[in-house]
């Protein structure tokens, strides 16, 4: 038996999550996350989602650390299970059965998707996560005959 793994990480790294910023802000017309339900309200009370007003006059949806989030992360980015089957044979020198898989677990505090993306190349683009797909999760079976 073997087994083959690769881990990837980031430590320290800041995103801005401009997904939350629309589905937050409450400054248009679209669906909004159950988290605007814990909106400012009343005098004294204390949270940390700004009072809804149309049109926003105050400016609570604007750019602010609000959206801004810790995007470190742990990422087992590849596992590979095999079994190396022992035979004797003129024709065939070995024959292994494995498994893989891509990306199957990520630990991280980000709220969004994937604190791993590349929405641009532009400097102005990196580190803003604006509803990128998150990386797909996959399992490979496989049999290996070497001649």
């Amino acid at each position: 038996f073997s087994v083959n793994t690769f881990f990837s990480f980031v430590s320290g790294n800041e995103i801005y999550n401009y997904t939350r910023s629309q589905l937050e802000g409450m400054n248009n017309a679209y669906n909004q996350t159950d988290a605007v339900k814990n909106r400012w309200r009343t005098n004294g009370q204390i949270t940390d989602i700004p009072k809804a007003t149309w049109g926003d006059p105050m400016g609570n949806s604007r750019f602010s650390n609000r959206w801004i989030e810790d995007g470190s992360y742990l990422r087992l980015r590849t596992a590979t299970f095999s079994y190396d089957i022992p035979f004797n044979s003129k024709f065939f020198k070995y024959a292994t059965v494995y498994a893989t898989g891509n990306n199957l677990f990520t630990i991280t505090k980000y709220k969004g998707y994937d604190p791993e993306f590349s929405a641009s190349e532009s400097i102005f683009g990196q580190g803003v996560d604006n509803m990128l797909e998150p990386q797909v999760r996959s399992v490979q079976l496989g049999f290996r005959l070497g001649l």
